[in-house]
């Protein structure tokens, strides 16, 4: 039962461009879990640019850096 949270730069999405998104995140998730549409659930969290390091990176990404399965390129 994946539940997907996307954290991102504040976007101009419509509710469209967001139900694309969150289609395509769970292809990618059905297709390497064997997931189901009726297990998967997504999250699009905008974050403001100036709130990032102290919302995001400081609190999810700097403390996982050796277990991320991507690590960002970039540090703060």
């Amino acid at each position: 039962m994946p539940h997907i949270a996307v954290k991102h730069f504040p976007r101009e999405l419509t509710d469209e461009q967001k139900q694309a998104l969150a289609n395509d995140i769970c292809d990618v998730l059905k297709k390497h879990f064997s997931s189901t549409d009726e297990s998967l659930s997504v999250a699009l969290t905008p974050i403001e640019k100036d709130r990032w390091k102290e919302e995001v990176y400081d609190k999810e990404i700097a403390p996982q850096l050796d277990t991320l399965a991507k690590k960002p390129g970039y540090s703060l």
